[in-house]
């Protein structure tokens, strides 16, 4: 299926693999990849030296296309921008929006640019900065996410930019994938969708626990990380939410601290970071703390397999997936359905 995306990064089906911290390495990429579709690297929870080494590992698996996730906020972000073009990693998308200077420097490098938004006047602001796509986040999508339904906020988006939309949250099969179609998208992208495949490195009992998940068992709180953040209720989080502010500072400090040590940061570095994110959300200090702590409650859950101590983020459309397919098993149903869709409605861009 040709779209404004297929033709912009150069893959077959108009489908995203989001870069999920601690679950998009290289193999999930490699395999979405393969299928046709784009996979994303999850840096922010990598060092330079990982995400080289993850990048590298990806280019020897595979031929196509795929793409590196950044925070825009990090103190390394012009390195790691620098990586990217080294490697002639082909996109670059952001968890937060980006600076006009990193969007520069990548184009520059003939890196295409997706930014992630949740708003309309980040789609704007982004796109005037020379960005080659936006990728829009609704409300139902996992980790941070907004208040508004992606049935509401696409079209408005579509109709803002005239840069191709990516369209995120809440998508699993090929009529979704019609749907955000019809609203104006040039495709889909997907997280939770992609964690719960047989390629993903997820443990076992973090994706059973996903399986077993309503969409009522899909929260958002902002308990973890000072921001709103969707993700799996589990008796850990309502704990969370429960903890008075003492023992969440306590915690806090505690996990910030462990997340140094993971991400070879030093404790100047890490309050560098600190001073961006609070730049860009306007968080005090207690709330900073929490979120530099974030990554390792994901670690514990995604990597370690620990539903009981680490925090599982989710997507309301969690609540639907019942199974464990390959990403080639995935991408290809998902296509299979668009046409089956597309072709009973008539609309000759059936494959």
């Amino acid at each position: 299926m040709r779209t404004a995306l297929t033709d912009l990064v150069g893959v077959r089906h108009p489908v995203v693999q989001t870069g999920m911290g601690w679950v998009a390495g290289p193999r999930l990429v490699t395999a979405t990849a393969d299928a046709g579709a784009l996979g994303i690297l999850g840096s922010a929870t990598m060092t330079v030296p990982q995400l080289r080494a993850a990048v590298r590992e990806v280019k020897s698996r595979t031929d196509r296309p795929f793409g590196v996730n950044l925070r825009a906020d990090a103190g390394d972000a012009a390195e790691r921008v620098r990586l990217i073009a080294e490697e002639g990693v082909r996109v670059a998308s952001f968890a937060l929006a980006p600076s006009r200077d990193l969007v520069a420097r990548l184009k520059d490098a003939g890196v295409v640019v997706i930014p992630s938004v949740g708003a309309r006047r980040h789609a704007e602001k982004v796109a005037a900065w020379g960005a080659d796509a936006v990728l829009v986040q609704g409300g139902e999508g996992g980790g941070h996410t907004g208040q508004v339904a992606t049935s509401v906020l696409l079209p408005q988006v579509v109709d803002a930019v005239d840069v191709p939309v990516v369209a995120a949250g809440g998508f699993h099969d090929g009529r979704g994938l019609v749907a955000a179609l019809a609203y104006g998208a040039a495709g889909i992208a997907m997280g939770t969708r992609f964690l719960l495949t047989s390629d993903s490195t997820v443990p076992a009992a973090v994706k059973a626990a996903y399986l077993a998940a309503s969409v009522q068992d899909v929260t958002v709180t902002d308990r973890v990380d000072g921001l709103p953040h969707r993700m799996l209720r589990t008796p850990f989080v309502t704990g969370l939410e429960r903890a008075g502010r003492a023992g969440t500072f306590v915690r806090a400090l505690r996990h910030a601290a462990a997340f140094r040590k993971l991400a070879g940061l030093s404790w100047s570095g890490l309050v560098r970071d600190g001073l961006a994110m609070r730049r860009g959300h306007e968080l005090a200090w207690s709330r900073l703390l929490l979120a530099a702590g974030t990554p390792v409650l994901l670690r514990a859950a995604m990597v370690d397999g620990r539903t009981d101590l680490g925090v599982m983020a989710a997507g309301q459309v969690a609540g639907v997936i019942e199974d464990l397919p390959s990403c080639a098993e995935l991408v290809g149903r998902i296509m299979t359905e668009a046409d089956l869709v597309l072709r009973r409605l008539g609309d000759d861009r059936a494959p």
